[in-house]
């Protein structure tokens, strides 16, 4: 009787230890924080540091089409500043495989474009790899969350 009892409380220690809070996720959501931070800090330097080097893939929350892969550059992202903030809520990260974590979470902010804010409320998921030892974006695709606005179309959306 006491094997199984042993057996059983192994199994739930085992079972309370795997509630997916590996280190890649915990290095992922410290990543993701820092990310964001940057962004609203327009700090691009740091962004493009975060991102793949061989480039991303997006998908934006208007409705248009995905983007096609872009290889990361301050000078890209001056050009997608969008003027405005953004707060991640509820974050999660799952790893997918060795060196590929997912994370998900709820954004929400304010978007400033063509002289105009507005406030938006979207679902995010965001692919991220290990590259050169740090952990990077490499996808993100938003999707409208049912509240008011959300991601407020530029001209840059529909540019190449």
């Amino acid at each position: 009787m006491k094997n199984v009892i042993l057996i059983v409380g192994i199994f739930f220690v085992t079972f309370l230890s795997a509630d997916g809070h590996l280190k890649s996720e915990q290095d992922v959501l410290i990543a993701l924080e820092k990310y964001f931070e940057a962004r609203n800090d327009n700090d691009y330097e740091t962004v493009v540091s975060m991102e793949s080097k061989t480039g991303t893939y997006g998908t934006n929350s208007d409705g248009s089409f995905h983007k096609p892969r872009q290889v990361p550059s301050v000078e890209q992202w001056e050009k997608f500043d969008q003027g405005g903030i953004t707060n991640v809520f509820y974050p999660e990260a799952i790893q997918l495989s060795e060196g590929v974590v997912l994370a998900r979470f709820y954004a929400e902010g304010i978007v400033t474009a063509g002289g105009n804010s507005s406030d938006y409320r979207t679902r995010v998921t965001m692919n991220w790899v290990k590259e050169g030892g740090k952990w990077v974006v490499k996808s993100q695709h938003y999707s409208p969350a049912n509240y008011g606005g959300v991601h407020q179309t530029q001209a840059a959306d529909f540019e190449d």
